[in-house]
């Protein structure tokens, strides 16, 4: 065992968590029914510190070594909800990776089940966490389509702030008008801090129903022409961009100023 001081230690659910083998959740439900060993000695305790580098983790006999990191992108279709499994037997977003030799994965954040788009996936469970953060205002970019017909007011109100179910104000950090049709029209929606359903509470406060509802962008990372249903790895500029973009002082979108977004759908 080192000794103390020569290495910052964890608790032994995070350290599961930072070797990629599973969330810190699971991990603590592995210790609680005896199915890890530190040190060649089970443990029930959680927050057993432990130095991964050094000391040495066992799930049902088998050593965990550190995993490869992974970044995935997926373009979620609506229907899928955001969990490793439902108590309601739904389908997950789990499904579009079906098949696919990858190990445990995250997804970063939520998207309900009736909306569309860019969602990340990870075994880097400490960069996730930073990417999901409030305080890091990375932006999300959406557009929504929506049964109303708007000349820009609808976008002028989002920005200015409304009243949402529970008294609370959310705002949008920007909005505008994508196109206007005879009965209804789209919006491009960017937040800096996604908060439980924002975007539908925002509406449904102004009396307006969202008819679909697509994340394009996080931050500099754009969905682009990823296919409905399909994933792919993140390029290593892709991860560096979010990565600066997560950086206290940097510009929080690809231009420094109003993100300009291919009109998908």
């Amino acid at each position: 065992m080192p000794s103390k001081g020569t290495t910052r230690r964890i608790g032994l659910a995070r350290a599961l968590s930072k070797l990629g083998y599973c969330s810190r959740s699971q991990a603590a439900e592995l210790i609680a029914v005896g199915r890890v060993r530190l040190n060649g000695v089970t443990s029930r305790d959680p927050e057993a510190p432990v130095c991964p580098e050094k000391d040495r983790i066992a799930v049902d006999g088998e050593a965990i070594e550190p995993q490869s990191r992974v970044y995935l992108m997926i373009n979620k279709p609506r229907g899928l909800v955001t969990t490793a499994s439902d108590e309601k037997g739904r389908e997950t977003v789990y499904s579009v990776l079906a098949g696919k030799a990858l190990p445990w994965l995250a997804p970063i954040g939520r998207l309900d089940k009736a909306s569309e788009g860019l969602l990340l996936l990870t075994n880097d469970s400490e960069w996730g966490a930073r990417v999901a953060a409030p305080k890091t205002h990375l932006e999300k970019t959406y557009h929504v389509q929506m049964n109303a017909v708007s000349g820009g007011e609808l976008a002028d109100a989002l920005m200015k702030g409304v009243n949402s179910d529970n008294g609370e104000i959310l705002r949008a950090a920007q909005a505008r008008l994508l196109r206007s049709g005879e009965k209804n029209c789209w919006l491009e929606i960017v937040l800096d801090e996604g908060k439980n359903r924002q975007i539908r509470r925002m509406l449904a406060a102004l009396r307006v129903e969202v008819l679909r509802l697509v994340r394009v962008a996080i931050g500099p990372l754009q969905l682009g022409t990823l296919a409905k249903g399909t994933h792919r790895p993140l390029t290593r500029e892709e991860k560096l961009s979010l990565d600066r973009a997560m950086v206290e002082g940097e510009p929080r979108s690809a231009h420094g100023g109003r993100r300009t977004t291919r009109m998908l759908v």
